[in-house]
């Protein structure tokens, strides 16, 4: 089973769109607010050179952005 964890924060309209779809397509997850873990934005930050959320780590690729096409292509592979 592959590794999903996206970064949210509590204001992102797209990071809600983005969980949504990770439940209908019956994607297991785990969901780091950036609100909440305020630890994480450093990671976030030096992995991607971004800072907007959401953003969707599966097992060590990232997809930043509510990008379904990229999420379904890295969790296929």
């Amino acid at each position: 089973m592959k590794q999903v964890n996206v970064y949210t924060t509590t204001t992102c309209p797209y990071c809600i769109m983005l969980k949504n779809y990770l439940n209908e397509q019956g994607i297991p997850f785990n969901e780091i607010n950036l609100n909440f873990h305020p630890e994480a934005v450093d990671r976030v930050v030096k992995a991607t050179g971004q800072l907007g959320v959401p953003q969707t780590e599966i097992d060590g690729r990232w997809v930043i952005g509510f990008n379904p096409e990229a999420i379904m292509q890295l969790w296929r592979s």
